[in-house]
């Protein structure tokens, strides 16, 4: 996954409901309708923040009938713990530096 398709992932992701979304679709693929009835937001609102989550390679859809039912993608998801658990170590390996260093009253 290319470094703008994981800063559109984030960026997806800065807004709680598909957040939730998100959430909802960890635990299996669903429809619209199965989405909504979990969310204080309309079918209509579901169907807008799951395109914006398609849009940065989020979730992925395909038709079952009438129906389009809905799932993580999981080479998306992984792309963006990868460079969460990156930020993760910088900021570890920063805190261990610190920790490290000699102070006033610790020579």
């Amino acid at each position: 996954m290319s470094t703008d398709r994981v800063e559109e992932g984030w960026t997806a992701l800065a807004d709680g409901t598909r957040r939730a979304i998100v959430s909802r679709l960890a635990e299996g693929p669903q429809a619209v309708g199965q989405l909504a009835e979990h969310l204080p937001v309309t079918r209509s609102a579901v169907s807008q923040h799951l395109k914006i989550l398609k849009n940065a390679g989020l979730v992925s859809e395909h038709a079952v009938g009438t129906r389009r039912i809905y799932r993580l993608n999981p080479t998306a998801v992984a792309a963006l713990r990868d460079q969460l658990d990156t930020f993760w170590q910088r900021a570890l390996t920063s805190y261990a530096d610190a920790a490290a260093q000699p102070t006033e009253e610790n020579p």
